[in-house]
Parts: structure tokens; C-alpha cells; sequence
């Protein structure tokens, strides 16, 4: 058993939540996303960030718009979309089981 690829896998998992979640609040920005997920301990870079980003836009999950930036390059802002949100309320009910059923087994005496 590989454990770092069963980790890895978890993980990623863990974190499409956890930013479909920030951006369902309000449109993000890459570096917004960043300080959030930092604030709940989940350190992120960008490199890791991007193609999750990536791989949410390509399935219909996200969306983006540009913006002009007065510092620097444009800035692209992501938005959940309908179907994210759906995937969203997906995410949110399996997690809620999930928890449940490892609560359950961890909290026995």
C-alpha cells in the first residue's frame, strides 16, 4: 500500500472542498484563496492551487473573470457555478457522513 499517494489523494480531495467552500462565499482571487485555506491550517502554494483550480474550471465546477489590477498584471477571480454548487452540496453531505461514521468508530470505548 502506498500510503503518500492514498494521502495525496485524500488531500486533494479535501482541499476542491474546502475552495469550492471559500468560493461559494464570495469571488476569489488566487492569493485571497491562499490566506484563507492558511487561516484554517491548510498550507497551500500556488503551484498546488492552480491545477486544482484548473481541473474545477475544465469540469463546469468554476468559473473566472479578469480584472485589471493597479499593482501589477490583471487578476483572475474565480465564482462558483451552478453546477458547483450542486457538486458543493455533494461534497458537504458525503463529508457529513463521513465524519459521522469516523466519529462513531474512533470515539468507541
Amino acid at each position: 500500500m502506498n500510503t503518500e499517494n492514498t494521502k495525496a489523494q485524500m488531500r486533494k480531495g479535501i482541499l476542491e472542498f474546502c475552495i469550492l467552500s471559500l468560493i461559494n462565499h464570495r469571488e476569489m482571487y488566487v492569493s485571497d484563496l491562499i490566506d484563507e485555506l492558511k487561516k484554517g491550517k491548510l498550507d497551500v502554494v500556488e503551484g498546488t492551487l492552480y491545477p486544482l483550480l484548473t481541473r474545477l474550471k475544465n469540469g463546469e465546477f468554476l468559473s473566472y473573470r479578469w480584472e485589471e489590477s493597479t499593482g501589477g498584471p490583471p487578476r483572475k477571480y474565480y465564482q462558483i457555478t451552478e453546477k458547483g454548487k450542486l457538486f458543493l452540496d455533494e461534497l458537504q453531505n458525503t463529508w457529513a457522513e463521513l465524519t459521522d461514521s469516523v466519529n462513531q468508530i474512533t470515539q468507541k470505548n
